[in-house]
């Protein structure tokens, strides 16, 4: 949006004193009445030190000629036809915005769709929990969220014998008096009588209710002002909502938008837009709604103002870490210190492969004196062959890979293939052009077996749609999406691409389910409420496909294309939420304009870099992994001991259940057995996520019935504690007569009692045991029999937390 400004370029917004302005901004740069309409204005001053303050409540307000408009609390509304103009002043500077006012004497039609749907909407009274929940609401019932406005229409109308509404006496309509309680109304007083919405309703009635000419002009895009803004604790931002229409016409919606904040902690807002800060420290990220369109207003609040180490003295290895300083440094929080060597190959092993770095590995790596011995440890451990076992697994979980749908023989054709594609370092846009094209025999072609776990075009659509876009469009099959612009007419025409999918059965037993999956052309969608055609169409895109081919040929160009908004986007965030800890968007896979990444441009250089390698993961991992930022110690500093979003230190997570039960047998030194598997076989190659397993299912492996990560719980509980403190067979793995306390107890010459300890740490926990540990083995073994406390501190180690945790 234009803006007035006077003085020097904004930067950034805090606190001013009224004696330190610099600027003094003004939006909109220019304003046009239609009849009797307002226009909210917003006020920023800039100081000398380049700060920002929303001033819009402390400002002075002119109008040259007030014959033609007048202004107050920052509101500016005609008068009368014509050209004047407004003068706004604070802290010793003056902005000047022409004014324009035009059909004041002219009735405005109210148009339902584009006045009072918005007016429900904000209200909440055809939201979810009101009238607009599946069964209504004392009789009355709305569509969602205003979706079906003719439908709404005929409700308040006709509906209950015509009794919301009274033509002869408009003030005395159910429809304005429950809203304002002046009688008794479940949702309670809404607006008041001498609100704009209250006058606007009321001038509905008084026109004869009308739905509103065809050919008026839509809603096209919804603007918010400011788009990020950083705030002082307990400082306020006044939002300025702008909808842009078909006819290139601009309004004020700031008064009829709805908002909401995702952290009422850090910022909550008002209904007026009004933003306002707490004592706390935080990111939030405000959501501006107005007739199915979004917008969204990011909202910093750093800590205090402190002393810093200059961002130029925090070492940085690549531009992960510039892009992730940059915004520590906005947010006043310093990084915590590199983290030391043995607990950086842990994490870089259990992250990357998914397996414990064996003893020997620990101790070459911590005598290694390179500078870059690092560097050569990342690119050792993305050779090994682990990696592809551990990375189908991640995909697997995604992709729905489940026996009880797909049978014996799918599950593992499917898991087949999925793995030949990370063994291979196949580009991801490759893998997925064929998974989305995929024909075939279930039994011979693994992927087209993603077409037996989902299975209609409906589901199809969401599944696509969240596991490789991001984009989540469940809430648009069966009205308008509430955070995000996709309607009815996007979910069908993208579940049109899946319309002519076909499922024959080839050969079926009790053990195996084998189908011929292939689509048999172009068919036509229609949404199931109206009966309405709806072209085969991808989101976002205009153009329909063309009839007569299998269009997801079509569907896999648009999606795997490098000018696709979401596609790398989104694995560049799964990728930096599997190695960090957390998305920069979360959850990882719901990326919409509404839930701004908390790090826009380290996001979009990420999403760049899949792009620019070619779609090799291998590449983007590296640089992860190379960044001081994925390296840094868990260990948080007085600075960013609260922070949990700005990566300026390492989260700690717990390791997953299959990781975990490897680790546990490798540790032991005997291997899980798993029924039909041969010996050896680990919990990260499965192909099964149905094998029986309780340690797995306790540890929260995914059942695998949505297309995310979701699926899998990594929050320790106490029946995880309880089970590795009491269970037989964990106990049973220690002791086992080939284990690992077996043979070290049996080497000759004998193993020292500390070298004991130190060999049972380093397997453990990867790193030489501390000062506590040594001492605690010792009293071990000073007080036990051999055997016994060489089992009981390998037990003690298997239930610390530096064993259960990815420091």
């Amino acid at each position: 949006m234009a803006v007035v400004a006077v003085g020097l370029l904004l930067v950034r917004s805090a606190e001013a004193s009224d004696s330190s302005v610099e600027l003094l901004i003004v939006e909109p740069a220019q304003i046009v009445l239609h009849g009797a309409s307002r226009q909210q204005v917003l006020v920023t001053a800039q100081d000398r030190d380049g700060r920002l303050i929303d001033v819009t409540r402390e400002a002075e307000f002119f109008v040259d000629d007030t014959a033609i408009a007048n202004v107050a609390s920052a509101k500016v509304q005609g008068v009368h036809d014509g050209a004047t103009a407004l003068s706004v002043r604070f802290g010793g500077r003056d902005a000047r915005v022409p004014v324009r006012v035009q059909g004041v004497a002219e009735i405005s039609p109210v148009h339902f769709v584009n006045d009072i749907v918005p007016i429900l909407s904000k209200l909440g009274c055809n939201s979810g929990g009101c009238h607009g929940k599946a069964s209504g609401q004392n009789g009355f019932k709305l569509s969602v969220f205003g979706f079906d406005p003719e439908a709404d229409h005929s409700a308040i109308l006709k509906e209950g014998r015509g009794r919301r509404i009274q033509p002869s006496n408009p003030e005395r309509s159910l429809i304005l008096l429950k809203p304002t309680a002046q009688v008794p109304h479940g949702g309670g007083r809404r607006m008041t009588v001498d609100s704009p919405d209250h006058q606007l309703m009321l001038q509905w009635v008084r026109q004869g209710m009308p739905l509103g000419r065809d050919d008026a002009p839509r809603i096209v895009a919804l603007r918010a002002s400011p788009i990020e803004r950083v705030l002082g604790l307990q400082s306020s931002q006044q939002i300025l909502a702008t909808a842009e229409f078909s006819d290139g016409s601009l309004r004020d919606v700031t008064a009829a938008a709805a908002y909401t904040s995702n952290s009422g902690i850090a910022a909550e807002v008002d209904t007026h837009g009004l933003v306002r800060t707490g004592r706390v420290p935080g990111e939030a990220a405000i959501t501006v709604q107005y007739m199915g369109q979004v917008a969204a207003v990011r909202v910093l609040v750093p800590r205090p103002t402190t002393t810093l180490t200059k961002t130029t003295e925090w070492p940085a290895n690549n531009d992960v870490d510039r892009l992730v300083w940059a915004k520590l440094q906005k947010m006043q929080i310093e990084p915590s210190g590199l983290v030391d060597d043995a607990t950086f190959l842990r994490r870089l092993s259990l992250d990357t492969i998914g397996t414990l770095p064996k003893p020997d590995e620990v101790r070459v790596f911590l005598a290694d004196t390179r500078a870059d011995k690092r560097r050569r440890a990342i690119d050792v451990v993305l050779a090994r062959d682990e990696y592809a076992d551990y990375w189908t697994l991640q995909w697997a979980d995604v992709l729905l890979l489940n026996r009880d749908k797909l049978g014996d023989r799918g599950a593992f054709e499917f898991h087949r293939w999925l793995r030949e594609q990370f063994a291979r370092n196949r580009p991801y846009n490759e893998w997925v052009r064929e998974l989305i094209v995929a024909s075939g025999r279930s039994d011979e072609h693994g992927p087209v077996n993603f077409y037996r776990a989902v299975r209609t075009p409906e589901q199809l659509a969401e599944a696509v749609s969240q596991a490789f876009l991001g984009v989540r469009v469940q809430c648009a099959q069966c009205h308008h999406h509430p955070f995000e612009k996709w309607s009815q007419s996007d979910f069908y025409g993208m579940a049109g691409f899946f319309n002519g999918l076909e499922r024959k059965p080839v050969r079926a037993t009790a053990e195996t389910k084998v189908e011929l999956v292939y689509h048999a052309g172009y068919r036509e969608t229609r949404m199931p409420l109206t009966d309405v055609l709806v072209p085969t169409r991808a989101l976002g895109v205009a153009d329909a496909v063309s009839i007569g081919h299998d269009p997801r040929v079509h569907l896999a160009d648009w999606l795997t294309a490098p000018s696709n908004p979401w596609f790398a986007r989104l694995v560049a965030n799964r990728l930096w939420k599997h190695f960090l800890g957390r998305g920069l968007v979360e959850p990882e896979d719901d990326l919409r304009s509404t839930n701004p990444a908390t790090n826009e441009p380290l996001l979009d250089w990420l999403a760049q870099q899949v792009v620019e390698n070619r779609y090799d993961l291998k590449a983007v991992m590296r640089l992860i992994l190379n960044s001081r930022a994925y390296q840094l110690t868990a260990d948080p500093n007085d600075t960013n001991r609260d922070d949990e979003q700005n990566f300026s230190h390492h989260y700690v997570r717990r390791i997953p259940a299959e990781v975990l039960l490897d680790a546990i047998s490798e540790v032991t030194g005997s291997p899980e057995l798993f029924p039909g598997r041969p010996r050896g076989t680990r919990a990260i190659e499965l192909w099964d996520n149905r094998l029986p397993s309780y340690f797995l299912d306790t540890f929260g492996r995914s059942e695998r019935t949505s297309p995310c990560e979701c699926g899998r719980s990594g929050e320790p509980t106490m029946a995880q504690a309880l089970h590795l403190m009491n269970a037989p067979e964990v106990s049973a793995k220690i002791a086992h007569a080939t284990g690992r306390v077996a043979r070290l107890l049996r080497a000759s010459p004998p193993i020292a009692d500390a070298a004991l300890i130190e060999e049972l740490t380093l397997v453990t926990l990867g790193r030489l045991p501390t000062e506590k540990e040594r001492n605690v083995g010792e009293g071990l073994f000073a007080n036990t029999a051999r055997r016994d406390a060489t089992e009981d501190y390998l037990w003690t180690l298997l239930n610390s937390y530096d064993f259960l945790f990815v420091r």
